[in-house]
């Protein structure tokens, strides 16, 4: 390994404090004191300004160290391979060679040491530990660059990627013959019906078959006689994901995309490459076709090592909770449908409620349950007790599968969060009425609601009365922002974390009880007070802006301050997952890097200042 390096008596003042700085990083703290002060003396320094990028008109050939500041490694399709750091070093040369256009963007104002090409290569053959490291760090970012665009990145691609934008359609009374042999020229399986481009009718291969030729219609008829009319589409903005599983749930072999009323191309099955088993669809489609518990479980149980993959192939956090949750919503509709089929049909209208992160669409690994069962007025008693049993299927089967028993006993198996519609409603005034706060814990779960299976049109009706009673109650809204401000962000005097300070975690922050809570608590708060629908959490920030309740600028803080809270939170359990650790929200911040702990604090930052905002404008009934 060579001598253990020792002083830097030989360089002069300057050059010893750039030797100090290095020393500090790998793989410079295990150079021999020759090597290392002819490599100290060789440096040169540069200056640059964020925003400047290093590409292909001029790559580095030699070695590139960051003294201060931060930049990020790119791919040519803005895939994001690298983020670096203080003491950092890079060889875009080596990087260019096996995968083209990758560019180096600085984040920060930085200042750069650079080492030339020629000496780089002349202290790598003669330091087989230094060559090794430098081998490492490339082949390590090199893999980094190959994964983007993989799999599950691929999924999550918006549908105006993949969607075919010949448009190709017929009128109303174009003939069933005419109509069929356009689809025969044209090579395709289907095709639109629309009168001054605006869309009527789907007509499918099949249609033709079932609907015309197998009743013996004519084929001189006029389309619209075995056309769908007023087909369901999809927005061109939604992800693959979104447009495979829509078809997959309702059986869709071709689905038009619509953007504001205008048609603008066709997904079809052939459009898309349908998934493999690594894939989210892949555990969606095959979990509602397990006929038991166990096979769910089964599927369910490749989670967490999917979530590794998913984080490791850059897909955002917001995503992956997407698609948790909506493997979450596949296990209980398939548990709800293997219930009925035990149990027999339901006596009456129901609808099957999902709290909490699961109905904001923002699941992460380790999620306990948080549900309930709202049940049509017209339920008898025995009705009921039919959907007790229901209930307590359902919540056992969804406990064995990997979603715990919420300790609060927020489960539709508990009589409280079962009832009819009626029933709801009174609960709900009571709870706004009389703002203990356990009510105010209470209504922080349920006010996050989302139909996962049943009548829809129930969990409509009881959240408009929701929305309705909380708007004009200004003492349920004032005790709600009392409990948004009553935890602070964990951060001290001269922005230190305040962290745990004993029992199994201490020194660590708990980020989603210090830092997700308090901002899905705060944005809720401002929905509520507005009457806004919509449940997940960028959503209502988004819609906030449109109601004018938050500026632009409050809403994309909250926004990104939100986001690197969750990705931090993936990031770390996809690391607990690696090393076989139970996963939490728990994390040592010592452990992160120096531009993770400064993005995590000027996060608590905006969180702090929110909190403030959240105190002025709902003080009324807050007291001093």
């Amino acid at each position: 390994m060579g001598e253990r390096p020792s002083s830097t008596n030989q360089l002069t003042p300057e050059l010893a404090i750039v030797a100090d700085f290095l020393r500090q990083y790998a793989p410079f703290d295990q150079l021999p004191d020759k090597i290392f002060n002819r490599l100290v003396s060789s440096l040169q320094v540069g200056y640059f300004r964020k925003g400047h990028v290093f590409q292909n008109h001029e790559v580095l050939d030699g070695l590139g160290i960051i003294r201060s500041g931060a930049a990020e490694l790119w791919t040519s399709d803005d895939q994001l391979i690298d983020r670096l750091e203080e003491g950092v070093s890079f060889n875009l040369h080596s990087l260019n060679q096996e995968h083209k256009e990758i560019r180096l963007v600085l984040i920060e104002d930085s200042l750069l040491y650079f080492l030339s090409g020629t000496d780089f290569k002349n202290i790598r053959k003669s330091n087989k530990n230094f060559n090794h490291f430098f081998h490492s760090q490339r082949s390590s970012r090199l893999r980094r660059a190959a994964r983007h665009g993989s799999s599950p990145a691929e999924i999550m691609r918006p549908v105006s990627e993949v969607m075919s934008k010949n448009i190709i359609s017929v009128n109303l009374d174009t003939t069933i013959q005419h109509t069929a042999e356009l689809m025969t020229i044209n090579r395709i399986s289907s095709m639109l019906v629309m009168d001054n481009e605006k869309l009527l009718g789907i007509i499918t291969d099949r249609d033709i078959r079932s609907r015309a030729v197998a009743k013996g219609i004519h084929v001189e008829e006029p389309i619209k006689y075995v056309m769908t009319p007023s087909p369901e589409f999809i927005a061109p903005s939604a992800s693959l994901f979104d447009a495979i599983l829509f078809m997959t749930k309702r059986g869709f072999h071709h689905i038009p995309v619509v953007e504001q009323q205008q048609v603008v191309g066709m997904l079809t099955s052939s459009d898309v490459m349908l998934a493999r088993q690594d894939d989210p669809v892949f555990l969606v489609q095959h979990i509602s076709r397990e006929k038991n518990i166990a096979g769910i479980k089964h599927i369910v149980r490749s989670l967490p090592q999917l979530l590794v993959q998913w984080v490791n192939a850059g897909i955002r956090a917001e995503q992956v909770a997407h698609i948790l949750t909506a493997v979450s919503d596949s296990v209980t509709t398939r548990l709800i449908q293997l219930a009925i089929d035990e149990l027999g049909p339901a006596p009456v209208p129901f609808c099957w409620l999902g709290f909490g992160s699961q109905a904001r669409g923002e699941q992460l690994i380790g999620a306990d349950q948080d549900n309930g069962l709202l049940i049509a007025n017209e339920a008898s008693e025995k009705d009921l007790e039919w959907f007790q049993q229901l209930a307590n299927s359902v919540c056992d089967g969804l406990n064995e599968c990997g979603y715990p028993y919420c300790n609060g006993g927020v489960m539709a198996s508990t009589d409280e969060w079962r009832q009819r519609l009626n029933g709801w409603k009174h609960t709900v005034n009571n709870w706004t009425d009389s703002p203990t706060p356990d009510a105010v814990m209470r209504v922080s779960i349920f006010f996050d609601l989302r139909a996962i299976y049943g009548d829809s049109t129930l969990a409509d009706q009881l959240q408009e009365h929701m929305l309705t009673t909380v708007k004009r109650n200004t003492i349920f809204l004032a005790a709600l922002a009392e409990n948004v401000i009553t935890t602070p962000p964990p951060l001290g005097i001269f922005r230190r974390f305040v962290v745990e300070r004993d029992g199994e975690h201490r020194d660590q922050l708990n980020l989603k009880k210090s830092a997700v809570l308090i901002m899905v608590d705060m944005v809720r708060l401002h929905a509520l007070a507005h009457h806004i629908t919509e449940v997940n959490t960028r959503q209502r920030l988004q819609a906030l802006v449109k109601s004018k309740a938050l500026t632009m600028k409050d809403s994309r803080n909250l926004q990104d301050a939100f986001q690197l809270i969750m990705q931090t939170r993936l990031q770390n359990q996809a690391q607990q997952i690696t090393s076989g650790e139970g996963v939490n929200n728990f994390i040592d911040p010592s452990q992160l890097s120096t531009i993770a702990r400064k993005q995590l604090r000027d996060t608590f930052t905006v969180v702090a200042d929110e909190q403030q905002a959240v105190k002025n404008r709902y003080r009324q009934g807050l007291g001093s």
